[in-house]
């Protein structure tokens, strides 16, 4: 069973009717005891980073993920879901996130290393460039397009999490992950092939069903 985690700032349709296709029996909670026995967790999210912190601590959820995740549970973190299990963010300030991931979220400089200047946010589909295949995620996923809407991006040293990255005007991370904590910063229910392949591999491959 999946426990999407409902905090107010996840686009849990979406996810939801994903999960529905492919017959992945799933619950949606917004506190920790709806969803406590589930054998893998979707954290999802859409906002702004001090927001979505602010409302994972008001819903109980924030001891709630760093104990699953520490007990070995498997947890995908989508978008937003991904930068929040990072180490902190410039967002409006900067903000302790996480802290599962090493790495800071900064916004994207909107000028190439050239002087050119380009759109923020990153949005469209994207192709990925990959890095490691060989992780239960990453089955049958190739250097395929998926679709990205984000104006800030990870930065991290460490290229052991580094699952696959996208190219725009710098290496944008897009897939990481380290033991059963996964996450893209794309929206896989809404990227193709690709995306649904990535949501299969985690909940049928990754998760004890």
């Amino acid at each position: 069973m999946i426990g999407i985690i409902d905090y107010g700032m996840g686009n849990l349709f979406s996810v939801s009717k994903a999960l529905e296709r492919m017959d992945i029996p799933y619950k949606i909670g917004d506190r920790p005891d709806q969803i406590d026995n589930c054998t893998g967790y979707i954290l999802p999210g859409v906002g702004a980073f001090p927001d979505a912190m602010k409302a994972l601590e008001e819903h109980g959820f924030i001891d709630f993920i760093k104990q699953k995740v520490s007990e070995g549970v498997p947890m995908y973190g989508i978008c937003l879901g991904m930068q929040l299990l990072f180490e902190e963010s410039e967002e409006g300030g900067l903000t302790k996130g996480l802290g599962l991931f090493p790495g800071k979220i900064e916004r994207f400089p909107g000028i190439s290393p050239d002087g050119q200047t380009y759109k923020v946010p990153h949005m469209g589909w994207n192709q990925l460039k990959l890095h490691q295949s060989d992780h239960l995620l990453m089955e049958n996923v190739g250097e395929e397009y998926v679709y990205f809407v984000h104006s800030y991006v990870v930065e991290t040293d460490e290229d052991a999490i580094l699952y696959a990255t996208a190219d725009y005007h710098q290496q944008v991370p897009a897939i990481v992950g380290k033991g059963n904590l996964v996450a893209s910063q794309f929206h896989p229910e809404k990227s193709g092939r690709a995306g649904v392949q990535l949501l299969e591999n985690f909940c049928k491959r990754i998760v004890k069903q």
